[in-house]
């Protein structure tokens, strides 16, 4: 997973500074979200990974069902994708994109673990309570996970926050060895 993070990172960059400076990252946001549900599938990912396809049969395949999703810049994003064998790295550039998007409009995207589902009123408490110690805007996308056993887990970026029962649990069993 990192180290198609690390082949992501410079295509990702590239992508939201041309974003940034066309004033088009919803646009570029849209696209590379379609681009990497595309090539989710497995059946996709056979295709396009197929040796025996040459890269402009594979790229005009992916245009053709990109048609009308995409525009001229993504476009050449995507062309430049398949020539330089880097289709793969979709959702990794996605993500990424995202993360940059997110870090430049002041929030943060932040995944939350707990043991048991909030109530409207708690999630909101706890929505203000991560903003406040991450000043930055959170958006929320909450799983309840019962290996917890209590408590929550919050991953924000490269930031983890474990306040969980079977993390205490853990922490404590380190300690004792």
């Amino acid at each position: 997973m990192s180290e198609l993070a690390t082949m992501a990172r410079p295509y990702a960059a590239a992508a939201f500074k041309r974003a940034k400076e066309t004033k088009s990252t919803d646009k570029w946001s849209q696209g590379l979200a379609f681009m990497s549900a595309l090539l989710s599938d497995k059946n996709m990912l056979a295709l396009v990974g197929n040796p025996k396809i040459s890269k402009d049969k594979v790229c005009g395949f992916l245009l053709e069902l990109c048609e009308g999703q995409l525009d001229a810049e993504s476009t050449n994003f995507l062309k430049l994708l398949v020539q330089n064998n880097r289709l793969t790295l979709l959702p990794s550039i996605a993500s990424l994109f995202e993360s940059y998007k997110s870090e430049d409009e002041g929030s943060v995207n932040v995944e939350v673990f707990t043991a048991f589902a909030f109530t409207k009123e708690a999630e909101k408490t706890f929505a203000a309570q991560l903003e406040k110690t991450l000043s930055k805007k959170v958006r929320m996308n909450v799983t309840v996970d019962k290996s917890l056993i209590g408590g929550v887990l919050v991953r924000a970026g490269d930031r983890v926050i474990d306040q969980s029962v079977r993390g205490q649990l853990q922490h404590m069993q380190k300690a004792l060895h």
